[in-house]
């Protein structure tokens, strides 16, 4: 009879540890991992479709835990799909690969990149290295498979306030209800010197969030109709000097209907925004908006913004922000003109006559009617870049970020194409493009496309200038993929989600040079 002494139990008990500490036992995975040729680097977002139709899509790493009963030992053809990459084909013109399927075996597929920007990792949502972890391999950020029971979120703001970096978004999505959270998320992050993890590996984010764990809201509006989206969040001096954080509001019924408009100052104490001006909903212009930059003009500082041309300013600081006389634009409208109908002012020696004016700015739709009209000239134009690779195309942007970059000593744009309308584009609001110009209000004259995608949409990137590595000639973007505006499918984990991106400037430069 065997009896069970002491020994022998403690003996069993450090077998059974260690066996599951080394993970023993055959893994039922085979592991796919699709990475950059170029960079070794696994690919987020490649989409794998078996003949039957079943798809699979890459995760952070670019890994696939693939497992499907009944299926071992075959030999798996997959077609691929990847934004921006291109997909090796066959004699038929198939495009995809074969793939032997052995449960705890791996098999790796490169692809080449057609993006000149690399695309890094979903930075919010669930399950961001899903197939990693199933496959047991670590990952580089503290919460792996997602924070705050987010699970979508859309258009950033970033702002560095108070020794941290903070973070915004609109509408946030979870699982526990079609409905999530409609007054904008918030979370921090350690600046970059702080920061344990480089931007290129991830993004650990600390949520605010409420009693049931889901993210909260960040901003207090009285009135609880509609939803409220904020931007133009920036830093600014009160009159006592004290460092504050402001942004604009704006509770909407809708994409298309604004129902109360002003600017709200954060709360340490709550940490929450605050409103503190309501402004008319006529108002266009006069307010802060998109993503404000500092700069100094003649002894005195200013913040300066635009979508994504920088055409409005103010003075940094409190008082000025929330006074809409201290607004000034950069112009070359007639002083009272209605811009629906006006011409533009001309110096008496026949050039524009562009300024900074109390009144409202001159945009890019404007500009594209005066040259349609022959009201200026083709080398007159600052706002609508010639496509560097089609010089006979010009770009209308729809939104984006324009910055101060050491590297190239010029401000650089990061935006995305307003496509609608135009026909052979890939997207209608997913090619992303690269400019940049001596002044923050341009001429920008050329235009490289950075991004393309296949009818998916990647709205309001904002370029991150903090985490520019290299001097400032490796930049970091992100933006929101979805597929809103189109008539795609939804792509599952990655949509209403924001993914980094990583561009070298250094390779854009025979393109732009060879243009001027």
């Amino acid at each position: 009879m065997f009896r069970l002494t002491p020994g022998t139990l403690v003996l069993l008990i450090a077998l059974v540890v260690a066996s599951a500490a080394s993970g023993a036992g055959p893994t039922p995975y085979f592991e796919i991992q699709i990475v950059d040729a170029a960079t070794g680097r696994g690919i987020p977002l490649v989409e794998l479709i078996t003949v039957d139709d079943v798809r699979y899509i890459t995760d952070n790493a670019g890994r696939i835990a693939y497992h499907e009963p009944g299926q071992a030992n075959e030999t798996i053809f997959f077609r691929i799909e990847a934004q921006g990459y291109a997909v090796p084909v066959d004699g038929f013109n198939i495009a995809g690969v074969r793939l032997p399927v052995r449960a705890g075996e791996s098999e790796t597929v490169q692809l080449k990149r057609i993006n000149r920007a690399e695309r890094l990792y979903r930075s919010t949502g669930r399950g961001g290295y899903r197939d990693s972890i199933l496959l047991g391999h670590e990952a580089p950020v503290v919460a792996p498979l997602g924070s705050a029971q987010v699970a979508g979120q859309d258009s950033v703001q970033r702002i560095e306030f108070r020794n941290r970096m903070y973070w915004f978004w609109g509408d946030t999505n979870r699982l526990s209800y079609p409905l999530g959270l409609f007054r904008t998320a918030g979370a921090t992050s350690p600046l970059p010197d702080a920061a344990k993890l480089p931007i290129e590996q991830g993004l650990n984010l600390d949520y605010f969030t409420g009693d049931d764990g889901f993210a909260r809201a960040m901003i207090h509006v009285p009135n609880q109709e509609g939803v409220v989206w904020i931007d133009g969040v920036c830093v600014a001096p009160d009159n006592a000097g004290a460092a504050q954080m402001l942004c604009r509001y704006s509770r909407r019924r809708g994409l298309d209907e604004a129902l109360e408009q002003g600017h709200a100052i954060y709360d340490p104490t709550h940490e929450r925004f605050e409103v503190a001006q309501t402004l008319p909903l006529e108002e266009s212009w006069r307010m802060l908006r998109d993503h404000p930059f500092t700069i100094d003009v003649d002894g005195k500082r200013w913040l300066q913004w635009g979508n994504p041309f920088p055409v409005t300013r103010v003075p940094a600081n409190v008082e000025s922000i929330l006074n809409p006389d201290r607004y000034e634009s950069w112009s070359c409208l007639p002083l009272g003109d209605d811009p629906k109908h006006a011409d533009p002012r001309r110096t008496a020696t026949g050039e524009l006559d562009w300024q900074w004016q109390l009144s409202a700015p001159v945009t890019q739709a404007l500009e594209a009617r005066w040259l349609r009209a022959g009201k200026i000239r083709a080398d007159e134009v600052r706002f609508l870049p010639l496509d560097v690779e089609h010089p006979d195309q010009r770009i209308e942007m729809h939104s984006g970020t324009v910055y101060w970059n050491p590297w190239r000593q010029r401000y650089v744009m990061v935006a995305v194409q307003d496509g609608f309308g135009t026909r052979d584009l890939p997207s209608s609001l997913g090619e992303v493009w690269y400019s940049e110009a001596v002044s923050p209000q341009g001429p920008y004259q050329r235009a490289v496309k950075i991004v393309t995608h296949d009818k998916q949409t990647f709205y309001n990137p904002c370029h991150h200038p903090c985490f520019d590595a290299e001097g400032g000639r490796v930049l970091f973007f992100e933006g929101t993929y979805c597929n809103t505006f189109t008539k795609s499918p939804a792509t599952q984990r990655y949509n209403y989600n924001q993914i980094m991106y990583r561009l070298d400037l250094e390779p854009l430069l025979p393109l732009l040079e060879a243009t001027r």
